[in-house]
C-alpha cells in the first residue's frame, strides 16, 4: 500500500479533510495529515486565504516541508487547493517521490526552480468552470505539466465548485467527488506494482 502525505486546503484541517484521509486509509493506505494552520479552521475560503496571507504562504509551505521530515522519501504528496503548494513543491524538489495528487490547484512547474522529475506520476483534478482553478491560471499550469507525458493526467469535472471533493461544505459535488476518489485510489493502487 502507498504512504501519503496529505496537505489540507485554505479552510484548514476540517472534518471533510479528515473524511477524505479516512477513505484512503480504509483502502489500506497510510495517510499523514499535518495541520499547517496550527489548529485554526475557517468557514469560507476568503477567511482561510486571509490567514495564509497573514502568516505568509512561505510559512505555510515551510510547515509542509517540515511535516515531510522523518517520513520516507518514497511517498505520495497529495494537496487540496492551497495544500497543492507544499505537495507540488515536495514532489518536485524532494528526491524519491512516489507520486503526486493535486486537487483544485496546480502551480506552474517553473515556480520551484526545477523541472518535474522523470518517472514521478501525477494526477491533477479540478472543475472545468471553477473560477479559482480556471481563472487563476491553475488549469493552464496543469495542462503544461501533463503535456506529452504518459504518467501525468489531468481530470476535469463539470461544474464550478472549488472544493468539490470536500464532504460537509456547500461546494461538495457527490458525483465528481466519488469519481475523483476512485481515480485517486486507482493511482495509489497502481503504485504497488
Amino acid at each position: 500500500m502507498a504512504e501519503v502525505l496529505l496537505f489540507h486546503h485554505a479552510l484548514g484541517l476540517t472534518e471533510g479533510v479528515g473524511a477524505f484521509a479516512d477513505g484512503l486509509r480504509r483502502a489500506g493506505h497510510t495517510v499523514h495529515v499535518p495541520d499547517l494552520y496550527e489548529g485554526r479552521t475557517f468557514e469560507d475560503l476568503e477567511a482561510g486565504v486571509g490567514y495564509a496571507q497573514e502568516v505568509g504562504f512561505d510559512t505555510v509551505a515551510a510547515r509542509g516541508e517540515k511535516a515531510a521530515e522523518g517520513l520516507p522519501e518514497e511517498i505520495v504528496y497529495l494537496g487540496l487547493s492551497l495544500g497543492v503548494v507544499p505537495a507540488q513543491k515536495l514532489a518536485q524538489t524532494r528526491p524519491g517521490a512516489a507520486g503526486a495528487l493535486l486537487l483544485s490547484a496546480c502551480v506552474p512547474e517553473t515556480a520551484f526552480g526545477t523541472a518535474w522529475p522523470e518517472g514521478v506520476p501525477v494526477q491533477v483534478h479540478g472543475m472545468d468552470a471553477d473560477p479559482y482553478f480556471v481563472g487563476d491560471g491553475d488549469l493552464a499550469a496543469a495542462r503544461e505539466l501533463v503535456a506529452g507525458a504518459r504518467d501525468r493526467e489531468l481530470f476535469l469535472y463539470p461544474g464550478s465548485a472549488h472544493l468539490f471533493a470536500e464532504r460537509g461544505t456547500p461546494e461538495y459535488v457527490p458525483e465528481a467527488a466519488a469519481l475523483c476518489a476512485e481515480r485517486v485510489l486507482c493511482f495509489l493502487d497502481a503504485l504497488k506494482g
